[in-house]
């Protein structure tokens, strides 16, 4: 791939200082392709093009800006075999799972497209107010927040930039989008599809390099309103600091549990946990970390499961027949190994795994693990599961809500009350039965409780974070 330029106000180009970098695959090295380094100076200069282009975005009425997100979107789904191949690229995840991530590109900006023109209002009942009547109307109108940044990681480098350029874009915001510095390149891909449907400068910004200097010069910049960050828990907590007064969303870490009840469909449990733990190698927030079964089923629930587990099959990320890739790094990878040891070393079984090979760490089970160790309480992003137990079903729930985060949940059972009462007591964002948290419909609200952040994603419910209200009054003489 030729070196990419960077996009600072709807023209592309090198960062100011000139410097440059490789994005490297993390499963063999090879250089996949090289994008500017951008300083502070080019973030600055990025919101100085967003404020103009805020205001002419803002004017431009919601079918116009439709019809352009559609014709993005027809791009995405045109170009899809290549933003895939540049995703298994510069991620590691197989191409099958980045053919997968892809091929949704181009839906997420038409559901985004559409929500964008359905700013419904509400009226306002004045005169259930006493000393009102009815010679005065209120009601509420919506508008766009302004200049939108956007944070956004590694592990869906398509569908993560797209949950927030998508929605922000739709409801009339300028943006400056700050993708991971290990995956810029999906991101200018995807710069590109906006760009050539006709997406007016100023509009969109893509900045590539260091998130530290660059986030802070962006979140902080007092003429940004909304702030759209997914990232770790750490990460949120510092942007909140530094915002300032600003519109939040954050989708940060999380460490999901599932239940296995007594009655739960065994070989169905067992399927979804060896899909839901290692799905891109386990780095994804909604990956399940844990399961929690009662003692009755645990055997037989592991002896399910770890053959399943054992039959994902590792290597090269552009084979097809890879269904699981590299972590996103070495470090990383050393990091996930480390955990898995210090499980073992604290009492943990590993049951299977735990082994590495340079950013692959091979699919990993451990059991009998205290659900207080860091190994269940600490976010892995990595791909192994914890298996612990519980006696009942309020040892069960303790567990599950025993956590800073609050992200997803899976619960398997047969029994409707159950379900029921796991819907009640579950505290989390999105709680699923019968399946493992590790699945998003791309147009459902989606976010977290507790440390898994705040506000919701999903394009309907992004549109909503991306505006603001406004009140109206109009005041008629008295009758």
């Amino acid at each position: 791939m030729p070196p990419k330029e960077m996009l600072i106000g709807g023209r592309w180009g090198q960062a100011i200082a000139g410097r440059t970098e490789d994005v490297a695959s993390p499963f063999d090295g090879s250089v996949v392709g090289t994008v500017p380094v951008a300083d502070v100076a080019d973030a600055v200069a990025a919101l100085d093009h967003a404020e103009r282009g805020a205001k002419l975005w803002r004017d431009t009425p919601a079918h116009e800006r439709m019809r352009v997100l559609r014709r993005a979107a027809e791009l995405a789904d045109e170009r899809a075999p290549e933003i895939a191949r540049v995703i298994s690229g510069e991620t590691g995840k197989t191409i099958t799972e980045a053919t997968g991530e892809a091929a949704r590109s181009g839906e997420i900006i038409r559901l985004a497209a559409f929500e964008g023109t359905q700013l419904y209002g509400e009226t306002l009942p004045l005169d259930a107010n006493p000393g009102t009547g009815p010679e005065k109307i209120g009601f509420t109108v919506r508008q766009p927040c302004g200049i939108v940044v956007a944070i956004t990681p590694f592990n869906y480098p398509a569908l993560l930039v797209l949950h927030k350029l998508g929605p922000a874009l739709a409801a009339g915001n300028a943006v400056v989008l700050k993708p991971a510095r290990a995956t810029p390149l999906t991101a200018l891909m995807l710069a590109e599809c906006f760009v050539e449907a006709g997406l007016p400068d100023g509009v969109l910004s893509v900045v590539t390099g260091p998130g530290g200097r660059l986030g802070d010069a962006l979140v902080a910049d007092p003429r940004v309103r909304k702030v759209s960050f997914t990232g770790s828990t750490a990460t949120g907590a510092h942007i909140a600091a530094v915002a300032g007064v600003k519109k939040l969303s954050l989708e940060l870490g999380a460490s999901c549990p599932v239940v296995v009840l007594p009655d739960a469909d065994l070989e169905l449990a067992s399927s979804a946990v060896a899909a839901g733990g290692f799905v891109n190698a386990g780095q994804v927030c909604i990956s399940v970390q844990r399961v929690i079964t009662h003692p009755r089923v645990n055997g037989d629930f592991l002896d399910a499961l770890v053959p399943k587990v054992r039959a994902i099959r590792t290597g090269d990320p552009g084979s097809a027949e890879t269904t699981m890739g590299s972590l996103i790094t070495t470090g990383e990878a050393e990091r996930v190994q480390a955990a898995i040891s210090a499980a073992a070393a604290a009492g943990a079984t590993v049951l299977t795994g735990g082994d590495r090979d340079g950013a692959v760490v091979a699919p990993t089970v451990v059991a009998d693990v205290d659900p207080a160790s860091p190994f269940s309480q600490d976010e892995l992003f990595g791909p192994a599961v914890a298996v612990s137990t519980a006696a009942d079903w309020d040892a069960a729930i303790a567990q599950v809500n025993g956590s800073s985060f609050g992200l997803g949940a899976g619960v398997f059972t047969s029994d409707i009350a159950g379900a029921v009462q796991a819907i009640r007591q579950i505290d989390a964002g999105n709680i699923h039965i019968n399946w493992t948290p590790l699945w998003r419909a791309d147009l459902m609200p989606y976010g977290g409780l507790k440390g898994s952040g705040i506000g919701k994603e999903g394009p309907r419910a992004a549109v909503a974070e991306m505006t603001e209200a406004k009140t109206v009054v109009v005041h008629g003489r008295p009758w």
